[in-house]
């Protein structure tokens, strides 16, 4: 329920929601159930890097709450990336559509609206779907992240890293799927064992797990998201010639089918960023604001180094220009490590349905700070476009708690027409970068090229004549008692001194670890040991 006292309730949120700086509007305060447009809840723009969260059961409205905020982010100039699960969200290409209805929440709110679109890219993840294509090479996802998607334990996840550290020693490009799996198919045959043995950590046993795991991916269909052109993350950092930021859109269509990919992807683009950008330190807006939507997926059944490394991201992400909001159904779906790093916090109506519910709702009303509401209430009580927000100051501080009526995107809140999605992904300047895919030579062809030369060089051997025996001009009888030292008149062959030292133990020890040498020497030379990674 509201504060006790309406009117103090009102002028806590005038004062502690005045900003000097520009700000993103986010609605007006609600005092007995009715919104106060003279007090608007805000969030100063140069504090966006500190992150935040938009939690809320289903359909209680955390997309259009996205969609507000990314609109606003776009006409200050700062570009957007989001995901778009349900494809609702592409219709921020597109002006929205007035109501009478719509009007009236305008009004209530002191709201000045008028429908407006902004510039957007539409992507696909690996092509799957309608939309520029981005793939990432395995090399760049790296170990950490694959083990998240394969579902490995901590013991396979420094299994799989040897198996990365080999590739690259070997110079043997990751690009795709099948480069690492041939890789782990070359350490696990008879060819690959000696190699094998010289990586120490890794068994036989936990390379064959690790091959079984990338052939039912494959399998799956995750071909399609790795390789090349590699999807370079600078082109999320794009304004229009109208100095609006360009929003990026990345379909995910069928996420109930491979959610942990989905999730450690976008993981992956923002870890990327975090490479690649120089450091910015205190910014007037952020270079970038990315949308984490589904987080609850990226933290599921994560290993402690996965989550060590996500928790560092977002920590040092932040002095690079990048802001990131989690979008999720409870702060409870959050680790802790992260989300002390949230400074800003939109939740909207929570369920209570069952004990786990009611737990939930605990933990998040334990997030907030203290304020008059009764949270625990209110938050079962919220209607759709409703949320208690809190958010940072300019002096870092948290604003008072308020119960706030979202305002109505300027977009549209349907999806766009498929004429203009279409239109928009044909008219890209990213569109012949990334649209054709390009296989290059790489692990799987080195491997598989030389392995194949072996074969054919053991089998030719194999088939080889056995040399023919030498044949004897016979020698006046006289010769041979001339030389008793070499032939016998017998005609059998007598040892000379070469024949005794290649009949030798200590030859044939030599003999045998001169070919032990050689056959390591081959082995480097074949799979490229030392050799430079290509770029």
């Amino acid at each position: 329920m509201a504060a006790k006292s309406g009117a103090d309730q009102t002028e806590a949120v005038k004062q502690g929601y005045a900003f000097e700086g520009p700000a993103l509007q986010l609605g007006a305060l609600v005092a007995d159930g009715t919104p106060v447009p003279d007090a608007q809840v805000r969030i100063p723009l140069s504090m966006l890097n500190r992150h935040g969260l938009i939690a809320g059961a289903t359909g209680t409205g955390k997309t259009k709450t996205l969609q507000l905020i990314a609109e606003q982010l776009s006409a200050a100039g700062v570009p957007v990336f989001a995901p778009d699960i349900k494809g609702d969200l592409s219709g921020i290409a597109s002006p929205g559509e007035t109501s009478e209805k719509l009007s009236e929440r305008a009004t209530s709110l002191g709201q000045t609206w008028a429908g407006k679109g902004f510039p957007t890219e539409f992507f696909a993840l690996g092509g799957e779907g309608k939309g520029i294509p981005v793939r990432a090479t395995i090399s760049s996802f790296g170990p950490t992240l694959l083990t998240k998607v394969l579902g490995l334990n901590d013991v396979q996840e420094s299994s799989l890293g040897l198996v990365f550290h080999f590739a690259d020693k070997a110079g043997l490009a990751l690009l795709d799927l099948k480069d690492l799996r041939a890789v782990v198919q070359y350490l696990t045959s008879d060819e690959g064992k000696e190699d094998l043995k010289g990586l120490g950590g890794l068994s036989a046993a936990t390379a064959g797990v690790i091959l079984r795991e990338l052939i039912a991916f494959s399998d799956q269909g995750a071909d399609a998201f790795f390789g090349e052109p590699e999807f370079d993350t600078a082109d999320l950092l794009r304004t229009s010639p109208e100095g609006l930021g360009v929003v990026s859109l990345l379909e995910l269509p069928s996420l109930q089918d491979r959610p942990a990919l989905f999730s450690t992807f976008l993981m992956w683009m923002l870890a990327d960023l975090f490479h690649d950008l120089p450091e910015e330190g205190d910014v007037e807006k952020p270079k970038l604001m990315f949308f984490f939507d589904e987080a609850h997926l990226l933290f599921n059944d994560a290993s402690k180094s996965f989550l060590d490394a996500i928790t560092q991201t977002v920590r040092l992400i932040r002095s690079k220009g990048v802001g990131v909001f989690f979008v999720t159904q409870t702060p409870k779906d959050v680790p802790e490590s992260v989300l002390a790093q949230l400074g800003s916090r939109v939740q909207h109506q929570l369920r209570a349905h069952t004990p786990n519910d009611a737990k939930a709702l605990k933990a998040t009303v334990a997030t907030f700070p203290t304020s008059s509401y009764d949270l625990g209430e209110l938050l079962t009580t919220l209607s759709i476009g409703e949320a208690v927000v809190t958010v940072m100051n300019e002096n870092g501080a948290p604003t008072p708690v308020a119960w706030t009526r979202m305002r109505a995107p300027e977009s549209l809140m349907d999806p766009s027409p498929a004429a203009l999605v279409d239109s928009t992904i044909a008219s890209s300047p990213l569109s012949a970068e990334y649209a054709t895919a390009v296989d290059r030579e790489s692990a799987y062809e080195k491997l598989t090229a030389k392995l194949a030369a072996g074969s054919e060089k053991a089998a030719a051997e194999s088939k080889a004549p056995a040399p023919a025996e030498e044949k004897r001009v016979p020698l006046p009888q006289g010769e041979w008692d001339e030389k008793p030292s070499s032939r016998s008149r017998g005609g059998k062959a007598e040892d000379s001194t070469v024949e005794k030292v290649l009949g030798s133990s200590a030859f044939k020890q030599f003999a045998r670890s001169a070919a032990s040498v050689l056959g390591r020497e081959i082995a480097r030379g074949l799979f490229g040991v030392g050799r430079r990674k290509r770029s």
